[in-house]
């Protein structure tokens, strides 16, 4: 076996709050390893809407996913965080004055671990009659909306993320349709009112019967309306029928879970010594799940970290303002 890499604090989670908490405890002077099965930082945003606008972070009246990102990760770079990408975080052990924990294969050594796994390993649900088209037109993220200018675009789904690609699309698709199996949407309300006041049609009590293309890829969409079929252009069809989610081997921690999420108490601390989590993957009563809180968490967490690993330094290290 090789020898472990060791540093201070290993966060397992690349998303907003897991970067902020690799800028936060650079600041409080810990060594950081970051890891994620993801192949770049920035978790759930980078992979599902880098081009969603957010609009409850402080500070920014709006700000787009992959911006956010990539000023998180600049904030971090000024204490060089090791970046731990595409492996996964499984085996966890205890250790003197730490834990030991396998990524990737290779031994992490760390007195103590942060989890912001958000919700954790997920995976898209597929569109059943689209499954040989997948990759070739049909998709479940757009990472990028120029490659789809142009395109006769259908997107699948009745909630939050299928109103969201209709939204970024239209200012440059050729036409964007919205499917969806039920009348009623899960959508936000206002957010459904803004995708009908653009014009977009949507069709509802409708599934998809069956995908078409060639070797270019995909050109049209039949849909089933009970007893009646519909046939629409499409060189872009986007599934956005949510995903399943589990926190993996993270699961095998021994630590207090409650359901998908990791039970903490005020200091962000689990039922696991030198075990703590932060942002959407936390649960305690009361909670809120926003990136605005996964922030307070992560610096909660740290500073918290920080005294646990050096009882001498003190919880609260004054304000980033006065170190200037």
């Amino acid at each position: 076996m090789s020898e472990p890499f060791e540093v201070d604090l290993l966060v397992v989670g690349a998303g907003p709050t897991g970067l902020f908490a690799a800028y936060y405890a650079g600041f409080r002077d810990l060594s950081v390893a970051v890891v994620d099965s993801l192949p770049e930082p920035g978790g759930q945003v980078t992979a599902m809407y880098p081009e969603k606008m957010i609009f409850d972070v402080a500070g920014f009246p709006a700000v787009r996913g992959r911006d956010l990102v990539a000023a998180l990760v600049e904030q971090a770079a000024q204490y060089d965080p090791v970046y731990l990408l595409g492996r996964d975080a499984t085996e966890l052990s205890d250790v003197d004055d730490g834990v030991l924990v396998q990524v990737g294969g290779r031994p992490v050594r760390a007195r103590a671990v942060l989890v912001t796994a958000g919700i954790g390993e997920f995976s898209p649900r597929p569109l059943p009659a689209g499954g040989d088209w997948l990759g070739r037109g049909v998709v479940h993220f757009v990472p990028d909306l120029s490659v789809h200018g142009g395109h006769d675009v259908v997107v699948v789904g009745g909630g939050d993320s299928a109103f969201d690609w209709a939204l970024a699309l239209h200012p440059i698709a050729r036409s964007v349709t919205l499917v969806h199996r039920r009348a009623r949407f899960r959508a936000h309300p206002g957010l459904v009112r803004k995708v009908e006041d653009l014009g977009v049609e949507l069709i509802t009590e409708a599934q998809v019967a069956e995908v078409r293309g060639d070797a270019d890829g995909v050109h049209e969409v039949e849909l089933a309306l009970g007893d009646e079929r519909r046939v629409l252009p499409a060189r872009t069809v986007v599934a956005a029928l949510g995903f399943t989610a589990d926190l993996g081997p993270i699961e095998s921690w021994g630590l207090d879970l409650d359901k998908r999420s990791i039970k903490v108490d005020t200091t962000m601390r689990t039922t696991r010594s030198r075990i703590y989590a932060a942002g959407d993957v936390a649960s305690y009563p009361g909670k809120v799940k926003l990136i605005a809180t996964g922030f307070g968490e992560a610096a909660t967490a740290v500073n918290n970290i920080a005294a646990t690993i050096n009882p001498e330094t003190h919880l609260f290290p004054g304000h980033s303002s006065n170190q200037s």
